[in-house]
């Protein structure tokens, strides 16, 4: 496919749904490409895999700014010089303020461990085990300016087990954000280019 949709992916820490972004992008058939992977964290193993894999990495380290509204201006800056058409939140632990949300309206993705609207936010694993429910998963969704609260892309749900922990289900849900986070950017970038 020629025509692509334009990836820029922000990151924080190990960058292993980064890395499902990069295998599934690497597929000729694959509507999307990776053109900027953004760190908040200079030593987020995920700007290694972005490396490896020869695209274009920048860190705004939000140490570094007085306040949250200088560093997203920061952040937005380096956005526009890629232009991307879509962002992904990979383990982005930052939460982004309505006005830069509002900047990047309908163009912002992250994907949540949990069931949204069930559990959002933090320690999503911990208060599943805690609340006892049977199944527990994760969503790709829309950012909007209220908290994980986006309309809903796509959803995989994992069964808990009785001898489950925070760990043991936070690994299985991990395989299925594995899988549902390029599921979702495949149909979502099939539908951008066929609207242009």
């Amino acid at each position: 496919m020629a025509d692509k949709v334009r990836l820029a992916v922000l990151i924080s820490g190990r960058g292993s749904n980064l890395q499902a972004l990069i295998d599934a992008c690497a597929a000729d058939d694959f509507p999307a490409q990776i053109d900027l992977v953004l760190s908040n964290e200079p030593d987020a193993y995920g700007l290694r895999r972005a490396e490896q894999a020869g695209i274009r990495t920048t860190v705004v380290c939000h140490r570094d700014y007085a306040d949250r509204s200088s560093f997203e201006d920061a952040v937005h800056d380096a956005l526009l010089s890629g232009n991307p058409d879509l962002i992904c939140l990979a383990g982005f632990m930052r939460i982004l303020s309505p006005p830069f949300v509002n900047r990047w309206r309908h163009r912002i993705l992250n994907i949540h461990p949990s069931l949204l609207p069930a559990f959002k936010g933090m320690n999503t694993h911990a208060r599943a085990l805690e609340a006892g429910v049977k199944t527990h998963g994760c969503t790709v969704h829309f950012v909007t300016a209220e908290l994980d609260a986006g309309p809903t892309l796509l959803q995989a749900e994992v069964p808990v087990f009785t001898d489950d922990t925070p760990d043991s289900l936070a690994d299985r849900v991990l395989e299925a954000e594995h899988r549902i986070y390029p599921d979702a950017v495949r149909t979502l970038a099939t539908d951008l280019l066929r609207s242009r």
